[in-house]
């Protein structure tokens, strides 16, 4: 689209478009570190994937450390409580 004048503002409508615009975008290309290697796109891409699934491994693995150590936090005052009651009524004490 071409720009408005803004002297022009109030006499038009809507913006003209110029119908002959041509991006070019067939000659489009980004910039690489590896223009000129051998590597196709898909080997490119399976490495990123292979990569983020490796680091996904690695905090997966950290996560279920932690959750680990939280629920053995949790669970050991109840087993505690468990082997005492255990120990109180294997003596033979009457409860009252």
């Amino acid at each position: 689209m071409k720009p408005m004048d803004p002297s022009a503002a109030g006499k038009k409508r809507f913006p003209q478009t110029d119908y002959f615009f041509h991006s070019g975008f067939g000659q489009w290309r980004y910039w690489s570190p590896y223009d000129g290697d051998d590597r196709s796109a898909f080997r490119n891409f399976y490495n990123l994937g292979r990569e983020f699934r490796i680091e996904a491994a690695r905090e997966r693995t950290r996560e279920m450390i932690v959750f680990a150590f939280i629920v053995v936090t949790a669970a050991w005052p109840v087993i505690y409580m468990v082997i005492t009651v255990v120990k109180l009524l294997s003596k033979g004490r009457p409860l009252q």
